[in-house]
């Protein structure tokens, strides 16, 4: 049986140990398994268990202080990457072999992570090796979506970690649960956005007509093309959690290869549902 694995990634501060934590608590209560592998060299501290932390393997801190390399916290953390993509024994054997493992990879915040430098796709590739269907998890805050040019630039870095990794993503605002009532009526023109619209709205706001070109330019490709969408994420919102669980399932086609289970003869509830069963059942159907 193949196992499965999300790959959380994002800048800085987008939350992404929140998400891998309120993840954990929503499997719990579906009664599912699902592990959590941090890869952030520079990380202090979780509100879960890890299987496996990088941090057993290099710290950046050992690196910065490290004389004969004189890394400052970036270029520390780039070569705790590069040193982890040149050791994936070691994840392999954390990994172990078990069958239908649901793993969470906690991922650094450093951008260039995913755009440019070639570890993450390192491991997304070994990762396929050994049989893990791979999803990439973006995260955005949607804090900082709140104006259309900020939103257009999180919709590059997004599409430029796509395009680096070439795997299906889902692409989420995170925090939606810190936003007033009228900023969340407003962010939700960004869902599903109209990007001619958008950039009908702030063509005044350009005053080079060669960056109007290159704004309208972008707006007509990623619109014609529906190349990036975003899913709100509240972590208060147990439906919410679940509609975006359920999509990321479906990328990674979680649940077709399950075994049919016989009903159990006992005095449950008609009305409890089991979700893996109900999920396998939507997929098949």
């Amino acid at each position: 049986m193949p196992r499965y694995a999300q790959i959380v990634m994002g800048p800085a501060g987008s939350g992404k140990s929140t998400y891998c934590a309120t993840m954990i608590q929503h499997f719990e209560s579906l009664n599912r398994s699902v592990q959590v592998v941090n890869l952030d060299p520079a990380a202090e501290h979780f509100d879960y268990p890890v299987m496996a932390d990088i941090r057993e393997l290099i710290q950046v801190d050992d690196v910065m202080e490290d004389q004969s390399l004189r890394f400052g916290p970036n270029g520390g953390l780039v070569f705790c990457m590069e040193y982890f993509a040149n050791n994936f024994d070691w994840l392999e054997e954390a990994l172990g072999h078990v069958e239908d493992d649901y793993i969470l990879f906690d991922c650094p915040g450093q951008i260039e992570l995913y755009t440019h430098l070639p570890v993450m796709r390192q491991l997304v590739e070994q990762l396929q090796q050994w049989e893990f269907r791979v999803c990439g998890v973006f995260l955005v805050d949607s804090q900082f979506m709140v104006e259309s040019f900020k939103f257009i630039s999180g919709v590059m870095v997004a599409l430029s970690a796509m395009v680096s990794l070439e795997i299906s993503q889902i692409n989420i605002m995170t925090k939606m649960d810190l936003l007033s009532p009228k900023a969340k009526k407003e962010l939700e023109q960004y869902l599903d956005p109209d990007m001619y619209s958008m950039m009908g709205d702030n063509s005044d706001t350009i005053r080079s007509k060669k960056f109007k070109k290159l704004t309208k330019a972008i707006c007509e490709l990623i619109d014609d093309y529906s190349l990036v969408r975003f899913m709100p994420f509240d972590r208060t919102d147990e439906e919410g959690i679940n509609i975006v669980l359920q999509h990321i399932d479906v990328s990674i086609q979680y649940g077709e290869d399950l075994e049919v289970k016989e009903p159990k003869e006992t005095d449950e509830d008609p009305g409890d549902t089991n979700y893996d069963d109900f999920f396998q059942g939507q997929v098949e159907s």
